[in-house]
């Protein structure tokens, strides 16, 4: 077809045209960073924790106790946990994924650097950590009891005591060493000491992952006991006996011992999870609508735009189809010019959604653009666009030539 009637046709209208033109833009721009975020969002969200999170709960305890008896009180309650009904294991740690505080440090793998290798989330956690959270171990292997340390004794004044072992995560292997065996090697986090990577589990999250894209998997498993003063009971137990355990858990730690209470915080993991992804799955909604809308208003603007220019072009049409246009002709005619605007608009649209991104990434820290976005937003609104402008096409189409001639 040949395209120059249309183009001076488009010239007549500049307004009209440049209108459309922008209002394709601006959709494709948004539409491919909305998209991206949404996608971004459902990543994070279906990200594995590597946790058994149906089956854990979290409960954690403070109170005043004489110096010197939290240790013994913390083997206690530990006791009297793994001895209630419904309970597979329990395990005493410094955090968990979900909750409201994040221990982390750098890690080294020589003593003279100054950049650390990795930034990590460390996870203090006792011979049962790993069991209880169901970790999976995909190398090496898990804490023996003469490996634990107490964290009391770490924090004594003047203390040197060196943590010899430590498990990691596979992608924490991966990028401190990268194609090699990871069980055996050393690195340098807690104090002078080398650390010795005994065990790889396949995934354990940071707590809270509001960090750069690609770390939420680097974290580090110290065979640290806490004591009830500072860390938190986990629970695994059957997942149809969570609340009853939760509520028995809580009044027997309160009754073990000097005057306690009960953390506020305690709760099943899935709902922590439920409760951490609130903000994700808001955003997803919000942002599923932002691009309805967006679709909505565009196509009712190509539907407006084609109506119009064919009630002000009957004549024309009529005189196309008085010199022997066919109607197929006289449809493709406005097909091809819808054609013309949205692709311009796309050009516009992919640069101004560059621009956007890179705004993003400036002020929130988020990732890169996937290039990957810009076809699929070009192919959704050239489509978008030939499915609005087919219903005033064809009724131009339908013109009769005569019908035509009589309106002029």
């Amino acid at each position: 077809m040949d395209i120059r009637p249309i183009l001076t046709t488009l010239r007549r209208h500049k307004t009209a045209a440049a209108l459309i033109v922008f209002e394709v833009a601006l959709t494709c721009a948004i539409i491919c960073n909305a998209v991206f975020l949404i996608q971004s969002r459902i990543t994070r969200m279906n990200s594995p924790s590597g946790m058994v999170e149906n089956e854990l709960v979290r409960v954690g305890v403070r109170g005043i106790n004489e110096h010197g008896e939290n240790e013994a009180l913390t083997r206690s309650d530990l006791a009297l946990l793994r001895s209630l009904p419904g309970v597979k294991s329990v395990s005493i740690a410094n955090q968990v994924r979900y909750g409201d505080s994040s221990w982390n440090s750098g890690i080294n793998l020589t003593t003279d650097q100054k950049i650390p290798n990795a930034s990590v989330s460390t996870y203090l956690g006792d011979a049962q950590f790993v069991k209880t959270l169901g970790l999976k171990l995909v190398a090496g292997r898990d804490f023996n009891a003469d490996e634990m340390i107490s964290y009391a004794k770490l924090r004594e004044p003047g203390a040197n005591v060196a943590v010899p072992s430590a498990i990691i995560t596979r992608a924490l292997a991966d990028k401190l060493y990268p194609g090699q065996d990871p069980v055996g090697k050393v690195f340098y986090s807690w104090g002078d000491e080398p650390t010795r990577v005994i065990g790889v589990v396949e995934h354990l999250l940071r707590p809270n992952d509001w960090i750069k894209p690609g770390m939420g998997e680097f974290s580090v498993i110290f065979p640290i006991e806490m004591g009830y003063d500072a860390g938190i009971y986990l629970l695994r137990v059957d997942p149809s006996q969570r609340e009853q355990v939760l509520k028995s858990a809580g009044e027997a730690l309160v009754k073990n011992g000097p005057v306690r209470i009960l953390s506020e915080r305690n709760a099943r993991v899935e709902d922590m999870a439920d409760k951490f992804y609130q903000t994700d799955r808001s955003m997803i909604w919000l942002l599923s609508a932002v691009c309805i809308a967006l679709l909505i208003v565009t196509a009712l603007g190509i539907v407006g735009l084609a109506s119009f220019w064919v009630q002000q072009r009957t004549r024309q049409i009529g005189v196309r189809r008085a010199l022997g246009a066919t109607r197929g002709q006289i449809l493709r005619y406005f097909q091809t010019e819808n054609f013309l605007l949205t692709s311009i608009g796309i050009v516009l649209g992919m640069a101004m959604a560059f621009a956007i991104n890179l705004a993003l990434m400036k002020y929130y820290e988020l990732p890169r653009l996937p290039a990957l976005y810009l076809p699929l937003g070009a192919l959704c609104l050239w489509a978008l666009g030939q499915i609005a402008v087919y219903g005033p096409a064809k009724r131009a189409a339908m013109v009769p030539p005569a019908l035509a001639t009589r309106s002029a």
